[in-house]
């Protein structure tokens, strides 16, 4: 993976929680800027933008950084709303859900109510004219479906443009990328198995 230069978007109050998140694990594994960015193969200055929430990370750049800490990207999913306890580990209310804001305004939601069970399920945003410019894998299997826009999947060698309604399915330790080359939000239900990302 190439080394990235911080974006210059500054993240706003809601997505805050992930600098903190990312600096205090990295502390209490007692890993330097330069550790950190040694294993994720980023940059030292760009890891501190994220830790100061001075920028958005990439979802390349996050997963690289949850596995150089030991951990999923799940882990950094964070809400201020508090969950009902009657519904706590069944159920996600739609104003409860955690998110992960990345750079160019893409957005993770969580909808699986269980973090330790063998299914995550996400509802992820792409703006119009957004990428995972790299592509990246782990363990597990994916699949998808597309609730609407297009969206563009690259799996390997293999291209594929969806609309939609189109659904997918890969293993996830193909290299894999993605992104939304229409001109409004691309929604895509995503299920991951088990919850490696």
């Amino acid at each position: 993976m190439s080394r990235k230069a911080p974006s210059q978007a500054s993240a706003p109050p809601e997505a805050q929680f992930l600098g903190t998140r990312i600096r205090g694990l990295r502390k209490r594994r007692g890993m330097t800027l330069t550790d950190l960015a040694t294993q994720s193969e980023l940059t030292a200055g760009y890891i501190s933008q994220l830790e100061r929430n001075l920028a958005y990370p990439s979802i390349p750049a996050l997963f690289n950084i949850a596995r150089s800490l030991g951990v999923t990207i799940q882990w950094f999913f964070a809400n201020e709303t508090k969950t009902d306890p009657a519904d706590a580990g069944y159920v996600v209310r739609r104003n409860a859900r955690t998110s992960v804001h990345y750079e160019d305004g893409i957005v993770d939601e969580l909808l699986s109510p269980q973090p330790t069970r063998q299914l995550e399920i996400l509802h992820s945003r792409f703006p119009p004219g957004t990428y995972s410019q790299q592509s990246y894998s782990h363990d597990g299997e994916e699949a998808g479906y597309l609730l609407s826009g297009t969206f563009e999947l690259w799996v390997g060698d293999r291209h594929f443009l969806l609309n939609e309604g189109d659904s997918f399915s890969y293993s996830s330790q193909e290299p894999h990328r993605y992104g939304n080359p229409g001109e409004v939000d691309a929604v895509v239900i995503w299920m991951i198995t088990p919850p490696t990302f």
